[in-house]
């Protein structure tokens, strides 16, 4: 597996971060613009930050067949965080960010059996339900067929991001062959089942332009109800981004709150260690 890598001399924790579909680690280093980058602000306040290139992308991609099973890919994230850690300190521990697409492969990983040394859980750009005007498009998405309509649900209003991001300078030239089956199942089985046994905080992103999700108070209250097991679920909602929202130019914004999530975490991790070696 291949990504991209910040690191913090002594960071106080270390967040993997998985993009969505059709996409690369580039996401969260947005090229020609460093102050919208995660791994540059996460770095610079004393995090490192590990963008990995999902199963089925960047070096993984010759390999579809092997990237079916959710197990295997669970385990080559896993296995790749440690490769690219090493002996390295990871401080408090490792959260998990994901975007989209990439909240199925985070939301695993939390739940998994090495989930237990997880920090916390931040998503954006996922839901329950899809949104009216983007349900006629899911419905016809295949593996070899992006259609009409897809681009504007991802990419409007186009006043959100830099110019220069809208002519696809992050994308992937295709998504993985599993992501179909993953895309139709997420909402109605395998989120809801998996969300259920994370058992690490979450922080819930939605953007204000968000036209892929549902994103109404009915809509957000059913997708906390999900996690019964997590001891604390934050919604936050972010001014001035759509989808893609590591992309936007409310990028910054969006990366500092998660930062700050990651932070309350690592301290809570930090004090309840230090209470168990106490006693």
């Amino acid at each position: 597996m291949s990504g991209l890598v910040a690191e913090a001399e002594q960071p106080t924790a270390v967040v993997v971060a998985f993009h969505g579909g059709a996409s690369t680690a580039a996401y969260f280093d947005c090229p020609g613009h460093p102050e919208l980058s995660l791994l540059r602000a996460g770095a610079a306040r004393g995090f490192t930050v590990v963008a990995l290139d999902r199963p089925g992308y960047g070096s993984s991609a010759p390999y579809p067949d092997t990237m079916h099973d959710p197990g295997q890919r669970v385990a080559l994230a896993f296995g790749a965080l440690d490769k690219v850690l090493g002996e390295k300190p990871r401080g408090a521990g490792v959260f998990l960010l994901g975007h989209s697409a990439g909240c199925e492969l985070a939301v695993r990983m939390a739940a998994s059996d090495a989930g237990a040394h997880v920090l916390g859980l931040a998503l954006a750009g996922t839901g329950l339900r899809y949104a009216d005007a983007a349900i006629d498009i899911i419905k016809t998405t295949t593996e070899t067929r992006r259609p009409v309509g897809l681009r504007d649900l991802l990419w409007q209003p186009a006043e959100v991001y830099p110019p220069e991001v809208l002519s696809g300078i992050t994308n992937s030239s295709t998504g993985a062959p599993y992501e179909t089956e993953t895309t139709k199942n997420w909402p109605r089985r395998d989120f809801p089942e998996k969300a259920a046994e994370v058992t690490v905080p979450v922080h819930f992103t939605v953007a204000e332009h968000e036209r892929v999700w549902r994103t109404d108070p009915d809509a957000l209250a059913d997708i906390e109800a999900l996690f019964t097991a997590t001891p604390r679920f934050v919604h936050h909602r972010q001014a001035g981004a759509g989808h893609n929202i590591s992309l936007s130019l409310a990028a910054a914004d969006y990366h500092q709150a998660v930062l700050s999530f990651v932070e309350q975490c690592s301290r809570q991790r930090r004090d309840t260690q230090q209470k168990v070696e106490a006693d």
